[in-house]
């Protein structure tokens, strides 16, 4: 690699300044430090306190934890496909793989080339290194979408959520709210036809077999709440019966729908997937425990509230289940957890969780048009997020000073 390293170090004199490329540089830069560790590194005398985390690499540990996700989605996309058409098949097969594949990359690829154009756009006219946030929000945007999305709704989706959710702030690290959520709060309000109701599983042209509802878990929980005929935990078990169910006997049984054999956004269908990044997240200092375990506590809390009330068959819907469907998970780990948009101090992590968590199965159960609450609730808090920082920090000041006065 040395050789296109000293390639590039020929053609550098052109980006700096006085140049002819000169107002490209930060293009030159961003390629260069991809691919090559920076020239500029700490002094090599003295003592100095040295940690190998950088904004690359934390980024790069997200992107890391989501691959779970992804792999999994894609053989999902795959066996959703292949199951709704009547196709005997196992859920880890080579058809399931590059079914997906298919679908599943070319969102994938679309995502981050529109995002990287206005990176890099808004890096030359600000003048300014492109930085690493979009590598992780490149990979979120995907894997929150149905495989039936148009591509051309996933770039403007995509480039969207990085202008107005990101860049109008002044960019990575300044955002108020998360940009993934911003960019699928676009297209759920731009285009709800093709990000909700049956769009989950792609059929590619083919008839689906009777009996087949391409409905997610909650889109069926709403709908049997509505009808009011029987309990919501029957309809998630009626429906879809005459498909095989990859894990258990039940298509929407719990323990299905803990793994992941079901209909939904890309890589949001496996709550243990989402759980696996989470370990990943923590383990590595990346993401706040707190956070995620407070998202699920509040989650739950909200669902056993609901259970107490018993008003309709929704509420009396067992709070566990709450835990395992539609994107709560995936939400919890990945979107509640990016440290820009989220409570900083460490009691306010606690509140921000739990409301977020509160907020989901609120939305879920007394709202029908917003089956899936994970993403209202998420950018809602996101905007409260600096509120709760700022009375925790208030109320820690008022105890000190009673203290000095004693």
């Amino acid at each position: 690699m040395k050789f296109l390293h000293k390639i590039l170090e020929k053609q550098k004199p052109m980006f700096e300044k006085g140049g002819k490329l000169e107002k490209l540089y930060y293009l030159f830069e961003a390629g260069e430090t991809f691919m090559f560790s920076p020239a500029s590194t700490t002094n090599s005398k003295g003592v100095q306190i040295k940690d190998a985390i950088d904004l690359k690499r934390m980024m790069m540990t997200v992107v890391i934890a989501m691959v779970p996700c992804l792999i999994w989605g894609i053989f999902n996309v795959g066996y959703q496909h292949n199951v709704a058409t009547g196709q005997a098949t196992t859920f880890f097969s080579i058809d399931n793989l590059l079914f997906g594949a298919r679908w599943v990359l070319p969102i994938v690829l679309v995502a981050y080339a529109a995002g990287g154009i206005i990176e890099a756009v808004f890096a030359v006219i600000r003048k300014h290194p492109i930085n690493e946030g979009f590598l992780v929000t490149g990979m979120l945007i995907p894997l929150i979408v149905p495989p039936t999305i148009p591509l051309w709704q996933v770039a403007l989706a995509t480039i969207f959520g990085v202008v107005v959710g990101k860049e109008i702030f002044g960019g990575t690290g300044m955002n108020v709210l998360n940009v993934a959520m911003t960019s699928r709060a676009f297209l759920y309000f731009a285009y709800p036809l093709q990000i909700s109701g049956d769009v989950w599983t792609q059929l590619a042209g083919e008839e689906a077999v009777d009996g087949f509802s391409g409905a997610t878990a909650l889109a069926v929980a709403n709908s049997t709440s509505i009808e009011g005929a029987q309990s919501v935990v029957e309809g998630l078990n009626k429906a879809n019966s005459a498909l095989a169910a990859p894990f258990s006997d039940g298509f929407f049984s719990f323990q299905n729908m803990l793994i992941g054999g079901i209909p939904g956004s890309i890589g949001e269908t496996s709550t243990l997937m989402a759980l696996i990044g989470a370990l990943i997240l923590i383990a590595t200092g990346v993401g706040s425990w707190k956070i995620i375990v407070s998202v699920f506590a509040g989650a739950f809390a909200m669902g056993t509230i609901f259970n107490l009330a018993g008003a309709n068959a929704f509420m009396d819907l067992p709070a566990h289940y709450h835990l395992v469907m539609g994107g709560l998970a995936f939400g919890a780990v990945f979107m509640a957890t990016d440290p820009v948009s989220a409570a900083q101090t460490e009691v306010g992590k606690w509140i921000y969780g739990l409301l977020i968590g509160m907020l989901t199965v609120l939305i879920r159960v007394v709202n029908p048009a917003y089956p899936e609450g994970i993403m209202l609730a998420v950018l809602f808090m996101n905007v409260f997020a600096p509120l709760i920082d700022y009375y925790v920090v208030q109320a820690n000041k008022k105890r000190r000073l009673s203290r000095a006065t004693v």
